[in-house]
């Protein structure tokens, strides 16, 4: 965590930050050693019009809360994001047209709920580094700086435990629904930012159990 907290530092000597991105700052991060059943998790997905922060949009995002290893599904969110551009070709993907996004949040509207989820928690994607991207892009736009918040990349653990069991890394093999499949998960191929994060949380609870007992935070990392 020392890295996150320079980087954060490093950030705030160039802008000032608005109260949301303030508070979560202040917000003391948690430690390696915690055990992972007192860690809150937000385990999160976005949808986009493409693959290049610097081109695409942020379209919607989807949220929900691990606690005590369990789903809180009175947590869970989606929220629309109103979109700039035509959402062209990439509406085959994530099934968001145009008509539907008219009426959407604005992105620093959907940015605030999700750093106010966010707060005291650590972040969960499948496949952090796109969408993490796409946030830090939008962040800096909204807020000057980038979200800088812990975060696990459940692919990435996926990855590292086929490693350690020698089995070779086929293309595909870190897909989220391929993932699941290896756990008995039921069969999942939504591309709905909410779907998605239920099913990355629903994977990383798989995950943890198949590990067993007595792992801290820092062994997800």
């Amino acid at each position: 965590m020392w890295r996150l907290k320079l980087r954060r530092w490093r950030w705030s000597q160039r802008t000032n930050l608005p109260g949301i991105m303030a508070k979560v700052w202040k917000t003391p991060l948690p430690s390696l050693g915690l055990p992972v059943e007192e860690v809150k998790f937000l385990v999160c997905d976005a949808e986009m019009s493409g693959l290049d922060p610097r081109e695409a949009e942020l379209l919607s995002l989807g949220w929900v809360r691990i606690e005590g290893l369990e789903i809180a599904l009175g947590s869970a969110a989606h929220k629309l994001i109103r979109n700039q551009r035509s959402v062209g070709q990439s509406a085959a993907i994530h099934q968001l047209r145009d008509c539907e996004l008219s009426g959407a949040e604005d992105v620093e509207e959907a940015l605030n709920m999700l750093l106010e989820a966010a707060t005291g928690c650590v972040l969960v994607f499948h496949n952090a580094a796109l969408d993490t991207a796409f946030l830090d892009c939008a962040a800096k736009d909204v807020y000057g700086a980038p979200l800088l918040l812990p975060t696990i990349d459940t692919l990435l653990l996926e990855q590292k435990l086929l490693q350690r069991q020698e089995r070779p890394v086929a293309q595909g093999d870190l897909r989220l629904g391929v993932c699941r499949e290896r756990y008995g998960l039921t069969t999942h191929n939504a591309h709905n930012a909410l779907g998605d994060a239920m099913a990355t949380a629903e994977l990383l609870l798989a995950h943890i159990a198949k590990r067993g007992k007595g792992l801290q935070l820092k062994d997800l990392s």
